[in-house]
């Protein structure tokens, strides 16, 4: 594997094009040296330096990441932790032929990887979120827009057919056999399917979709006779939604506004919301349950999709800000499930009534979309995209497969009711 060597635009992508400097990392640098070498020493990995040495704790098979420039490795990650981690496969400091494997291995250990004592030092040390970014009316649309806005283009060039942007639920996975590409779009199908049985959607039914994506949920829940009122806050996913409603002929039962959820008004007998919470904020979710209860019909249910993580994990990283914010989804904050349950519980008069973990399900769908990705990057140029983007992107995915293939993400189809209905 040869070195990569990547023209970074400054402006664009500061924390790639420049290595970080300064009596700061003068100090930082050999710690993070340190720790890193100490790290990988009690991990099933191999790393391999510019000289062909070869150090971790993970035999022939193993998977091995590469470091090309140490130096610069070292200066990015004692400089911004993980942030520096990711911006250092970015600039092509590192590389590795598995990429998903290398990071399910950190992904694996990611409580124990850094010393209890220096963990409890994180806050010293470890970035805040930006309040520019958190998600209050003001900013929300700005930080969806970063991230859905890129390109309709962009997307339809790994999504499948049904322009579905979240985990899909495949049949007989317990097999071992992996999912292919070609029933991803029936996979998909039954993953939306789900939430709508679940949530009671059938004819007549009025329903709310808080976070349209790109239509599929809403076509199928209006081709049971229902009406659909959709809200998203992307101007290219309301757009290319529409289009798509209209191509089939039901623009008459769906309609899709560019709105905050928490200007909705109405009553619906089902509330429907797919891995949208990830990106309320954790500020907000007793807003987002609250909402979600008040717009609720006497005897409706309520289906959501959501990303999860680990209870302990998500209390101590709440405040954090990471690559995946930085780069990725600003805003953004994984829930757990007694996140969920809790909240509810103290706000609302809703229950979690019924849950069904299927995060190996998505590790399968994001593995896919990244083969797919990675086989189209020559289009993904075309569009305006440069090469530290498709490591990003690249990164992004395979990152997030890690993270569900090593158990510390999850992913939860949640159906809530009322307690005591009014």
């Amino acid at each position: 594997m040869t070195t990569t060597t990547l023209t970074a635009e400054v402006d664009r992508w500061p924390g790639v094009a420049t290595v970080p400097g300064g009596l700061k990392v003068r100090i930082a640098a050999p710690v993070a040296r340190s720790l890193f070498h100490k790290a990988v020493a009690r991990l099933p990995l191999r790393v391999q330096m510019p000289n062909g040495d070869v150090s971790g704790g993970g035999g022939v098979g193993a998977p091995l990441m590469i470091i090309h420039r140490p130096e610069d490795f070292a200066a990015r990650v004692g400089d911004s932790g993980l942030i520096g981690f990711g911006e250092s496969y970015m600039a092509g400091d590192w590389e590795a032929s598995d990429l998903s494997a290398v990071l399910e291995v950190f992904a694996s250990r990611v409580a124990t990887l850094i010393p209890g004592f220096l963990q409890r030092l994180r806050g010293l040390y470890i970035p805040k979120q930006p309040r520019s970014e958190r998600n209050s009316t003001q900013n929300t649309r700005s930080n969806i827009s970063r991230h859905y806005d890129l390109s309709n283009e962009l997307f339809e060039l790994f999504l499948d057919d049904t322009m579905t942007y979240s985990s899909a639920l495949f049949e007989n996975l317990a097999t071992g056999e992996l999912p292919s590409w070609n029933v991803f779009a029936a996979a998909q199908h039954r993953k939306i399917d789900r939430l709508l049985d679940g949530a009671g959607v059938g004819p007549g039914s009025r329903v709310l979709e808080i976070g349209t994506g790109w239509g599929e949920l809403a076509l199928r829940a209006a081709q049971r006779g229902a009406t659909v009122r959709s809200v998203t806050l992307s101007v290219e996913q309301q757009e290319l939604a529409s289009k798509r409603i209209s191509a089939v002929g039901l623009a008459d039962r769906v309609q899709v506004d560019l709105l905050d959820y928490r200007l909705v008004e109405g009553e619906y007998d089902a509330v429907v919301s797919v891995e949208m919470i990830e990106a309320v904020g954790h500020q907000y979710w007793g807003s987002y349950f609250q909402k979600i209860d008040s717009l609720l019909a006497p005897g409706g249910r309520a289906a959501i999709q959501a990303i999860t993580m680990p209870h302990d994990r998500m209390l101590a990283t709440r405040n954090t800000y990471t690559w995946v914010h930085k780069y990725i989804f600003p805003g953004g904050f994984l829930p757990s499930v007694r996140a969920i349950e809790d909240v509810t519980e103290r706000l609302t008069t809703l229950r979690v009534r019924e849950r069904m973990s299927m995060g190996d399900h998505y590790a399968q769908t994001l593995r896919l979309w990244d083969e797919k990705f990675t086989a189209r990057t020559e289009e993904v140029e075309e569009l305006g995209f440069d090469a530290v983007f498709a490591r990003m992107w690249h990164f992004y995915l395979c990152y997030s497969e890690a993270g569900f293939r090593s158990g510390y993400l999850d992913v939860q189809q949640v159906i809530l009711d009322r307690r005591n209905p009014r």
